[in-house]
């Protein structure tokens, strides 16, 4: 028999694990709902006429497929069934979904008659990548997502920068950068570099300078064919600045006068105008952002104390409803990446020590009798808040405690026979050791103030 195991690119989480991932989604979903978003969920599985389509040939490839219930392969045609490529269509009309914000843009397409634009939404669920799995990227992982529809207001873009800085406040991580760009800054570069045609290819290629540096990317840009002068017009506009108006301008007189470069130019500038604070906030031109669907401001989110991924991002996409058939939607959103988000608070031992803790006091009964003794007062305890157990049976008090200290739980309540007569109840401290006996009727104000 084969021992037991998880597939590749997912995992399973402890209970200490998960409480401090719920610490981390307790954080973003507070910020969230103090700017005004609601939550909604949507399916695990979309129809991949949903999926597909929308993020580019390299997304829709890490899309994983489902295989329909049932014979599915009865209605294949023979000359299909040996390649996997014509053959897929037929047996696949699902998928598991690869973002919450192409689910969103169906959502809001199929519920547009009941929803008050501009519709805010938060979003915390888990997606799935048929990628190859390394540290801090998973065919497994959650993102919690806000999106604003309905709207072309750069006060949307401001108020995500406040968003970042609000739960990277929450917590306590001071070391990150918000780096921002915008796609019409691109297509600006490409023009400039006089191969228009060749902008989504070289925003692929952009997209990659954190992992193949600009030695790479130059390489990628000349084997299109470009020329020395192009490759190096374009390299000159990758740089990354603190995001102000001295940045703005030098921009400017980069890119010249052209369509593109004035609309993001004046999107930027009136963010900055929204803007109250810019801390951590760069203007970097390497960053790319490979969706399709992004059309304006691109974000990405990546710590400085810790050498691991984007944590965040997202963007502006003007018509994602349009492919669905609502034309004229404007939306923007950001998406936290939780599996890298924890992978940085745990390699910077920032989680706080309470998310170890799941009990409060443990009542350890001597006998039978005492378990029944201790029902009430732990029921009295847990409806003021205090998390308390029993234990389940009358052990020796050795193994009781041994299971405590094993929870990390600070108190222990000691229930035998004089303690039972006298309505008393022993507390020991596991930490220092002491004890002190108290009526039993007192416990739920000693406890909520230790607690």
């Amino acid at each position: 028999m084969s021992k037991p195991s998880v597939p590749r690119g997912t995992r399973d989480f402890s209970p200490l694990i998960m409480s401090r991932r719920k610490y981390i989604l307790s954080a973003i979903e507070n910020v969230y709902t103090r700017f005004g978003f609601m939550p909604l969920e949507t399916p695990a599985m979309e129809n991949l006429s949903t999926l597909t389509g929308k993020y580019g040939d390299e997304g829709d490839q890490l899309v994983f497929r489902i295989l329909n219930s049932g014979d599915f392969l009865k209605d294949v045609p023979a000359a299909q069934q040996n390649d996997a490529r014509s053959l897929a269509p037929y047996i696949c009309e699902k998928g598991l979904r690869y973002d919450l914000t192409v689910p969103l843009a169906r959502y809001v397409v199929m519920n547009q008659n009941d929803i008050s634009f501009p519709f805010k939404r938060y979003q915390m669920q888990p997606v799935w990548r048929a990628d190859r799995p390394q540290k801090g990227r998973y065919r497994e992982f959650w993102q919690c997502d806000a999106d604003v529809l309905g709207t072309d207001s750069l006060l949307c873009e401001a108020d995500f920068i406040r968003i970042y800085h609000a739960v990277f406040e929450t917590i306590g991580l001071t070391d990150y950068e918000i780096r921002i760009n915008h796609r019409k800054i691109l297509e600006a570069v490409a023009a400039k570099a006089g191969v228009p045609q060749l902008f989504k290819t070289i925003t692929v290629i952009i997209d990659k300078a954190d992992k193949i540096g600009v030695d790479g990317v130059a390489k990628e840009l000349a084997a299109l064919g470009l020329s020395a002068e192009q490759v190096q017009i374009i390299l000159s506009l990758l740089d990354k600045t603190a995001f102000d108006h001295d940045a703005l301008s030098r921009l400017s007189a980069k890119l010249g006068e052209s369509e593109h470069a004035a609309k993001a130019l004046a999107d930027l500038r009136q963010l900055l105008l929204f803007c109250d604070s810019t801390e951590h906030v760069f203007l970097d031109g390497s960053l790319a952002r490979g969706l399709d669907y992004y059309t304006g401001c691109i974000f990405e989110v990546v710590p400085t104390a810790v050498k691991m991924g984007s944590i965040s991002g997202g963007g502006r996409y003007d018509d994602l409803t349009g492919v669905f058939g609502l034309k004229g939607v404007s939306g923007i959103g950001i998406s936290f990446g939780i599996d890298r988000l924890y992978d940085v608070l745990e390699e910077l031992q920032a989680f706080p020590s309470s998310n170890a803790v799941f009990t409060d006091i443990l009542f350890c009964p001597m006998d039978e009798r005492a378990i029944s003794y201790c029902i009430p007062i732990a029921g009295e305890l847990r409806t003021h808040g205090i998390r308390a157990e029993i234990y389940p049976q009358s052990s020796k008090l050795k193994k009781q405690l041994d299971y405590a200290n094993a929870k990390h739980i600070a108190w222990a309540a000691i229930i035998g026979e004089n303690e039972m007569q006298d309505n008393k109840v022993m507390l020991k401290n596991l930490a220092d050791g002491s004890q002190q006996l108290i009526d039993k009727q007192d416990i739920e104000r000693f406890m909520s103030v230790r607690a």
